[in-house]
């Protein structure tokens, strides 16, 4: 069943966006992340679309939809989405999420554990906001070239922070005032990717692009957004593709600032043989609301291509 109220509780971490579902959402299926992700997808698609979408959301809105936890030790579960449609990791979703539980009062013991469909991570309380532990990070291919037309032979490096990253060294300043030009080279960049097949682990699964000017970065999300932070799985891959070129030191710390000019602190740890990113962040709650689903509103469901509304139920 379709509700008509969905209860969402909004917050943004380093000025990106994050709305948790709080109360009316369907219970979704599954016994495992992955499998209630795949629920979501088949069954509520079209509520990920109200909830994030235009009218009621915009481009930049990542969506948090919490579940019961799958793994004994943990106390909740998330799915992150967005726009477009799901997310592996948050980070700053994650940070968002804590400060929200904080808010409503849910959260109050010092470490929060918590399933996402890529893995388990943590949340606790830091003198400067939330201190999140990610799921391992990784470099799988240093300087790959990439023709761009308008811009020549460019390299990146392939990276895994919770999601899949191109990340490229940008010769320039990173400035919020250029912000719709960077947007249209990253998408491009992007694109060149796709139709640029490479037998690297990962290669296929590139849905970020994240330009990278010292401590600064434009990160390009999946769709056609911008991140406004400095991207919590964004950060986690660099610093994995910073330690692979010799640049940075486990326990190092890395202050990553985004185009909004928000700041995250980060370092790498190594456990069991694997890189594991710790940030901090700070999140600040900006709204409780109802999301209130006409029957009668012809956009109840997100303002998308038609081909893509008659997916949702009428």
């Amino acid at each position: 069943m379709t509700p008509d109220r969905i209860r969402v509780i909004d917050s943004h971490t380093e000025g990106e966006p994050t709305r948790v579902v709080v109360e009316g959402f369907p219970n979704l299926m599954g016994t495992s992340m992955a499998e209630r992700v795949e629920d979501f997808r088949k069954r509520q698609d079209h509520l990920r679309r109200a909830i994030v979408c235009e009218p009621r959301g915009h481009e930049a809105v990542v969506g948090a939809l919490v579940t019961p936890p799958v793994n004994p030790d943990s106390n909740l579960g998330v799915i992150f989405f967005n726009d477009i449609g799901y997310l592996g990791m948050c980070g700053h979703g994650l940070i968002g999420l804590a400060a929200t539980l904080a808010h409503t009062g849910q959260w109050t013991d010092a470490l929060l554990t918590v399933d996402t469909p890529v893995g388990t991570v943590t949340a606790r309380r830091s003198e400067r906001g939330v201190e999140i532990e990610n799921v391992p990070s990784r470099c799988t291919a240093i300087g790959v070239p990439l023709q761009v037309p308008g811009l020549g032979q460019i390299h990146g490096n392939v990276a895994y922070g919770g999601n899949w990253f191109f990340l490229v060294n940008w010769p320039e300043e990173l400035r919020y005032a250029d912000r719709s030009r960077l947007l249209q080279i990253a998408e491009h960049i992007r694109q060149c990717l796709r139709e640029t097949p490479q037998d690297i682990e990962g290669w296929a699964e590139i849905d970020h692009i994240e330009l990278c000017h010292a401590h600064e970065n434009f990160v390009l999300c999946p769709g056609a957004a911008y991140d406004r932070s400095p991207c919590g799985t964004g950060t986690s891959a660099h610093m994995a593709a910073m330690r692979a070129r010799g640049e940075l030191e486990l326990e190092e710390t890395w202050t990553q600032v985004g185009i909004a000019g928000g700041s995250f602190v980060g370092w790498l740890e190594l456990r069991d043989g694997e890189l594991i990113p710790h940030l901090v962040g700070r999140a600040h709650v900006t709204a409780e609301s109802t999301l209130i689903l006409d029957a009668e509103d012809p956009f109840r469901f997100g303002i998308e291509a038609p081909s893509q509304r008659l997916a949702g139920p009428s």
